[in-house]
């Protein structure tokens, strides 16, 4: 038999949505069993100090207490989470460093991602490292939550650098979630490296995108004035002259921000006005990106998630927080001068 108290991060969730997350290796019909059978009794407030049996579809409160009637066997079997056996594994992963942490609090933590590291394990038919194994193990002892996991609020490419934001609480999450869908209520600025020329310093790029599902020979984003509307903002901040043996090339740094958040925007919007990102396998020259590696050491997309405002609902306040540019990237425009 276990007791377990419900905390902030369990709290209003439904009784067999909590017990599956608590079993992940239970069947929804053997959670019902067990109700049925009395195996799962609450205490709750107006409870009289007693466990009773309550409906699957009763919301846990911060406080209410559950017992359940398992032996220890039991529990572990249906409880075992792959979690806790990728724990030793992570060991021998890259950790999240501490100077990659742009911001940490009881409700968020903010980091200044890496380039080339998936976010989600399943990104990539992969065994490295990824953002969320990562956090959960810098976070493994931080929460006392029994059901939820720290996850992120919004995602950024693999290959592009800069700030992601993680929410350590339910209830934030559900809010960032929802102000990063409105687009409105978080503002996001990135640093960028174009190819060329700009023809015009301050610019607003309107061009509707499509996302091809499994495509192959072609680019996965498109420019498609029937579908989805998006919108981004450039200004330049300083142009590099590069020549060669065999061609003047104009590099560009520049600050995005975009209004909308549709999959490779800036890097399609940038493409689609003969500008596009340095070191863009998908949407740019390899020739050029061959050069960018022979001799700038340059083995990436030149996009940084460089600054965000948003509300933050646990403090009351807005907040503005900036992820420094990458080694690379430094390295790289350190040569370009």
């Amino acid at each position: 038999m276990k007791i377990f108290t419900i905390e902030e991060n369990d709290a209003n969730s439904r009784l067999d949505k909590f017990l599956k997350k608590l079993f992940p290796n239970a069947s929804i019909s053997l959670i019902y069993k067990l109700n049925r059978k009395d195996k799962i009794k609450v205490k709750f407030e107006w409870s009289e100090g007693k466990f009773k049996r309550r409906d699957n579809e009763y919301k846990t409160q911060i406080w209410d207490e559950i017992k359940i009637f398992l032996s220890d066997e039991e529990f572990d079997t249906l409880s075992k989470n792959i979690k806790e056996e990728n724990k030793s594994s992570m060991v021998a992963w890259e950790k999240l460093s501490s100077k990659d942490i742009v911001f940490e609090d009881a409700d968020l933590l903010v980091i200044n991602k890496n380039s080339w590291i998936n976010v989600h394990p399943w990104d990539h038919k992969t065994t490295e490292t990824n953002i969320i194994y990562q956090v959960q193990d810098y976070l493994w002892d931080k929460l006392n939550s029994l059901t939820f996991k720290p996850s992120l609020a919004h995602r950024i490419d693999r290959d592009t650098s800069g700030i992601l934001m993680i929410a350590k609480k339910k209830e934030m999450l559900v809010r960032l979630v929802a102000d990063f869908k409105d687009h409105k209520k978080i503002k996001k600025t990135y640093f960028a490296v174009v190819v060329w020329k700009l023809w015009r310093k301050k610019w607003t790029i309107k061009a509707n995108l499509l996302r091809i599902e499994n495509a192959k020979d072609e680019n996965k984003v498109q420019v498609n004035e029937n579908w989805l509307s998006a919108v981004t903002h450039y200004k330049l901040l300083k142009e590099h002259i590069m020549q060669t043996k065999e061609w003047v090339l104009i590099l560009s740094e520049i600050e995005v921000q975009i209004e909308t958040g549709r999959m490779h925007q800036i890097r399609v919007h940038m493409t689609s006005i003969w500008n596009p990102i340095v070191w863009d396998k998908a949407y740019w020259d390899k020739k050029v990106n061959s050069f960018l590696r022979n001799n700038y050491w340059l083995t990436r997309q030149a996009l940084h998630a460089w600054k965000i405002e948003f509300f933050h609902y646990g403090r009351d306040k807005v907040m503005e927080l900036e992820a420094r540019l990458k080694d690379d990237l430094i390295e790289f425009l350190e040569k370009l001068k």
